[in-house]
């Protein structure tokens, strides 16, 4: 089994559903008694917020970079960046690496082709749904079309991330108002929809959307899996 580099506290909320999803994956895979080999590198998140909303990608480039080589000299065999938002950096931390870094958008865009869909939604933080470094990788690589919601609605769905999924608080009001934008997005021609943010699976599952879910969490940690036991 080759060591999985975890990097994570981005937030914290999401990186535990990574440890979990790849820790029952290795034992359905293994048996009882199996788990993943693993190393995280948790951030306190505190400080990757405040860097994102002065713009601070240099500086945050540094500082994931620097946890991606630490993990490979810990003796990781593949890493991962436990965010989408942090993916803006992966050419950055790809560059300082020998490892192979597993970009979130890939095992998502393949499993949407899968389900033979082209036109998508994405839901994420601003940063996801509004710069090109997320959308352009599923388009220019996976041929993929993709959707966001309208500027209130990128909003709304920005501050529920960071106001209250990162810290773990799960508000009825808040799934209401992702249900509804959903139902914009499909309205749109949305033939799917990205939960492209690790913390939205916590407050949003298939039962809240009439179009298929595409929980970019799960599908990261199913294809660490896959690459980790080939």
């Amino acid at each position: 089994m080759r060591t999985i580099g975890l990097i994570g506290g981005m937030s914290w909320e999401s990186s535990a559903e990574y440890y979990r999803i790849l820790n029952e994956g290795v034992r359905d895979r293994l048996g009882p008694t199996a788990s993943a080999r693993c190393l995280l590198w948790s951030f306190d998140f505190s400080e990757i917020e405040a860097l994102q909303h002065r713009g601070a990608w240099d500086e945050l480039g540094d500082l994931v970079a620097d946890a991606a080589q630490r993990l490979e000299a810990a003796g990781c065999d593949l890493l991962l960046i436990c965010t989408n938002t942090m993916h803006l950096l992966a050419p950055r931390v790809d560059a300082g690496v020998s490892i192979p870094l597993l970009h979130i958008a890939d095992p998502t865009a393949e499993a949407i082709k899968s389900a033979r869909l082209r036109k998508v939604g994405l839901l994420g933080t601003a940063f996801t749904m509004e710069q090109d470094f997320y959308k352009g990788r599923l388009s220019e690589r996976h041929g993929l079309s993709v959707v966001v919601p309208g500027d209130d609605d990128r909003a709304a769905v920005h501050r529920i991330i960071y106001e209250e999924l990162v810290a773990g608080k799960i508000e009825p009001a808040s799934r209401t108002t992702y249900r509804e934008i959903i139902a914009r997005m499909v309205e749109d021609g949305a033939e799917g929809i990205i939960l492209g943010c690790t913390e939205i699976m916590l407050l949003i599952g298939a039962d809240d959307s009439p179009v298929p879910i595409f929980d970019t969490t799960a599908l990261h940690a199913q294809a660490a899996i896959e690459k980790a036991l080939d």
